[in-house]
């Protein structure tokens, strides 16, 4: 189910990319989408709201079913969020959905709390690996993610079977393929190369915890000045709609992928990551719905090929050890992002992305993008 889900979805969202790339004009509609996305959750949609962080309530708490119509709810907020124009990712959208979807075989079934427990890891295993083609990291994202520092090993191995089968179902039964970065020259390990890793780690780890501090200021700043939820994600639609008709670019709303992959061959503008962070955060705090994975990525790849100048590392080096390490930082899931980057990147890349993961998740402080994540342990001394 899962699988099947992700497919559509992704396929829905590059549809909506792509009309949105050939008809700019309809950007200007943002504020319309965001009221219809408002309006939907207000009116049916308020046990869902919390998206992601509902899970984890569930995954710890177990008090309460996931609402089954959280899967149409995300799909529908997304693919309007992306059509009309908003700054947002797509892996919070699969694991709601993935979660959602599995969580009604603990009532069809009368699956006790372990067996439910189980099935929810499955499902967020599932929805995180089909989206994006990485069966171990999505197995290990899983139970990494619902608990930090309290990893529970037992749940591994079917874990990694729902990831794996989802990511089958995803792109060897509906064709839906991901998108491929490469890495072509890899630093060699010598002592001042690993070296360098270390400021390289600190700025991952400081910009994964600003980009979860302006998501959590912006979604505090539009709930304390408008109290009619529907018109939160009108007035920053409104906002991102000037911003993209000032600036003539769409370089940093959607999912920014192009940007990306471009971040692994050429020298960017240094700023590209502090923008991608401002508007994403502006989006998902007004109320749009998308996941912030990707965004992660762009602001972590850009952020690495902007450090190029400064580490003497190869800049695609430099632009992976950013697109997991940040990720790493403002998730608390140093494991699955180096076990992400080696297959996203190769193994080859694993001792580097291994330590920017590391040296991120430690930098990053005690907050996440998710407020309800427990971290389990004290970082370090100076937290």
């Amino acid at each position: 189910m899962t699988g099947s889900a992700s497919a559509f979805f992704l396929i829905s969202l590059e549809w909506a990319t792509d009309y949105r790339e050939s008809h700019r004009w309809i950007i200007a509609l943002l504020p319309m989408g965001g009221f219809l996305i408002g309006w939907t959750y207000y009116k049916i949609g308020q046990n869902s709201l919390k998206g992601n962080n509902l899970l984890l309530d569930e995954l710890n708490a177990h008090k309460s079913p996931i609402p089954l119509r959280m899967t149409p709810l995300v799909l529908f907020g997304t693919i309007l969020t992306h059509f009309f124009g908003g700054s947002a990712g797509r892996e919070g959208t699969a694991v709601q959905m993935g979660g959602s979807l599995s969580d009604q075989l603990t009532k069809w079934l009368g699956l006790n709390r372990e067996n439910r427990r189980l099935t929810l890891i499955g499902g967020v295993a599932g929805g995180f690996s089909s989206v994006f083609g990485t069966p171990l990291a999505g197995a290990i994202f899983a139970l990494e993610w619902m608990h930090t520092g309290k990893f529970r090993p037992q749940s591994l191995f079917p874990a990694f079977w729902a990831a794996l089968v989802a990511d089958w179902t995803c792109e060897l039964l509906w064709g839906v393929g991901h998108t491929e970065y490469f890495i072509p020259e890899i630093a060699a390990h010598s002592f001042t190369n690993l070296l360098w890793i270390i400021p390289a780690g600190i700025a991952f780890g400081l910009s994964g915890r600003f980009f979860a501090e302006c998501t959590h200021f912006f979604s505090k700043l539009f709930s304390k000045t408008f109290s009619y939820p529907p018109l939160r994600p009108v007035i920053g639609g409104l906002v991102i709609a000037g911003i993209v008709w000032i600036s003539d670019s769409t370089t940093y709303i959607g999912l920014g992928i192009p940007r990306i992959v471009e971040a692994f061959e050429q020298p960017l503008p240094w700023y590209d990551w502090l923008a991608k962070t401002g508007l994403t955060g502006f989006t998902l705090g007004a109320g749009f719905k998308g996941g912030e994975v990707t965004p992660l990525f762009f602001t972590g790849a850009t952020l690495g090929n902007a450090l190029s100048s400064l580490i003497p590392l190869p800049l695609a080096l430099l632009a992976g050890m950013g697109f997991v390490g940040v990720f790493s930082g403002a998730t608390n899931t140093p494991m699955a992002c180096t076990v992400m980057g080696m297959e996203l990147f190769g193994w080859e890349a694993g001792v580097f992305l291994a330590l920017a993961c590391g040296i991120a998740y430690v930098f990053s402080g005690k907050g996440s993008i998710y407020s309800s994540q427990d971290l389990g342990w004290k970082k370090a001394w100076f937290y």
